[in-house]
């Protein structure tokens, strides 16, 4: 049999190392599975996914001149099956909180906390597009400056008496 990459078989897991499992394909040939290709999932203990003598399926990624077949088992899988599980349905820590989008502009007592954010139905010249960014940037720039010397303590430059 020849093998081509992007062909899906299966094969025998014949060794299992930290980095990945080999895999005896069909016609005698071993290709090697990287940790990093077991699972749609982060894979720490390798063993927890495959075992010696188990058939897997797996997807040829590339033959090397050399004659080393890299393989992937994630990839071999259904589409559906490729995206990574949520923690939740693998038993770690508890769902997660739904992630909150930060604040697009400025949060209220805290200078600095700035956003980029899009404006793309403000059409407009190059030119009128950088005469706001500059307008935007030195009203943030304003607002950071007065933030510092607030926590300097009120002293500004002009009006310090030390000098």
């Amino acid at each position: 049999m020849q093998l081509e990459v992007g062909s899906i078989l299966e094969g025998k897991v014949t060794g299992i190392t930290k980095f990945g499992a080999f895999v005896e394909l069909p016609g005698g040939k071993t290709g090697m599975v990287h940790i990093s290709e077991v699972a749609p999932t982060f894979v720490k203990e390798i063993r927890d996914f495959v075992t010696e003598n188990q058939t897997v399926k797996v997807k040829v990624l590339s033959i090397g001149e050399d004659g080393k077949i890299s393989l992937s088992m994630k990839k071999a899988l259904d589409p559906a099956q490729q995206q990574p599980q949520r923690r939740e349905q693998r038993g770690g820590n508890g769902p997660r909180a739904p992630r909150q989008p930060r604040p697009a502009a400025v949060s209220p007592g805290r200078p600095g906390n700035y956003e980029w954010q899009s404006r793309r139905n403000e059409g407009g010249s190059f030119e009128d597009m950088m005469s706001r960014f500059k307008q935007s940037s030195d009203e943030k720039m304003s607002d950071l400056k007065r933030a510092v010397e607030s926590k300097r303590g009120g002293f500004s430059r002009h009006n310090n008496p030390r000098g």
